[in-house]
């Protein structure tokens, strides 16, 4: 591991050394305590975050590390028109991570390409969420042992849904997963996911319908419509509310069904649940402190490195008005089998 951006970065073997360390870690809290003493994570957020902002300053606390950052960047010098290249050259001289989350696609990818030390990505707009799915896996394994054989139901804002693009990529990992993937047409799986799914042979369904597939899941996650990634105003309306787990609605379920939801939850998930045995979404934020504390705990310890920055510049930009090119417009242009490296965007025009 060098760079989190997306979980790819993190080997099957990684994984396995971090899931231990994470179970270590709540088992004996004490021993862990001064881990991290003198280091420092720079916690830098370009977007409103309540779980991911607290969860990292909690875990690098508990490791006895520092803090720095922002959670509002109309504070800081990118409201003077600081570049992000400049900000990540300083910031990871100051610090021995960089946890950030931003807006656009890719932006976590930007980073990396200028900081000396490792870039967790926290979130980059509708792109990935590694860590998040860290927390998800950690939560998983400590109730069921593992996802082997397991039926997965993901609800709601698959377009959009950084969360469920990066867990998808994650389950590729294990044996005999079947996904079910519930959502408005409007709001379906990005068709690279698809590919993604289909060159790896992973057994997947699309449907709209939540109560039909209730009965044969595992695993529930559910997700908020995000009304912040819709232009227009409009088509949220349309959309909110379209999905909502009820205690009534329950009752289709197994009885040992396990409801994720990597919040902040609207209406999708009505309070009536949470008092259900089933309900694991505050155990689930609650494991992801732990798992973030194992995860920081490696990468911190990383040595410098001098990143390289004379990028040659091609002129050419990605297509997505989304991607941290048409924000950052220095940035090189990088692509990979017909995709932008930054955002995963087609440049194909599929």
């Amino acid at each position: 591991m060098r760079h989190i951006i997306s979980f790819e970065d993190i080997s099957p073997d990684e994984w396995a050394r971090l899931y231990g360390l994470t179970l270590d870690i709540i088992a004996r809290p004490g021993d862990y305590a001064r881990s991290c003493a003198g280091r420092v994570m720079a916690a830098l957020f370009y977007e409103p975050s309540t779980r991911t902002n607290f969860s990292f300053q909690a875990a690098m606390q508990r490791l006895g590390g520092g803090v720095i950052g922002f959670s509002d960047p109309s504070v800081t010098s990118a409201s003077k028109g600081e570049t992000m290249r400049d900000t990540m050259i300083m910031v990871s001289g100051y610090s021995d991570s960089i946890v950030m989350r931003h807006p656009c696609a890719g932006a976590a990818k930007a980073a990396s390409l200028y900081s000396s030390c490792p870039v967790i990505n926290a979130g980059d707009g509708g792109h990935f969420h590694p860590t998040q799915t860290l927390t998800d896996l950690a939560a998983i394994t400590r109730l069921r042992g593992g996802l082997r054989g397991m039926s997965v139901g993901i609800c709601g804002d698959l377009k959009y849904g950084r969360t469920v693009h990066s867990l998808i990529t994650a389950l590729a990992r294990f044996e005999d997963v079947t996904l079910h993937l519930i959502s408005p047409r409007q709001l379906a799986c990005p068709k690279y996911l698809r590919v993604f799914m289909q060159q790896r042979k992973m057994r997947f369904y699309e449907v709209t319908n939540l109560e039909a597939a209730l009965g044969s899941l595992d695993v529930l996650y559910m997700t908020r419509i995000q009304r912040e990634r819709f232009d227009d105003p409009k088509e949220y309306d349309r959309l909110k509310g379209v999905y909502v787990l009820t205690a009534r609605k329950l009752s289709l379920a197994k009885g040992d069904l396990l409801i994720l939801h990597p919040l902040p939850r609207v209406d999708e998930i009505n309070p009536d649940v949470d008092g259900d045995p089933r309900a694991k979404y505050f155990f689930q934020a609650e494991t992801g402190m732990y798992a973030r504390m194992a995860l920081l705990l490696e990468l911190t310890a990383l040595p410098k490195l001098t990143p390289e920055r004379d990028y040659t510049e091609t002129g050419r930009l990605c297509r997505n008005p989304g991607c941290i090119t048409f924000r950052e417009d220095y940035l090189p242009f990088l692509e990979e089998n017909g995709r932008c490296v930054y955002c995963d965007y087609s440049l194909k025009g599929d």
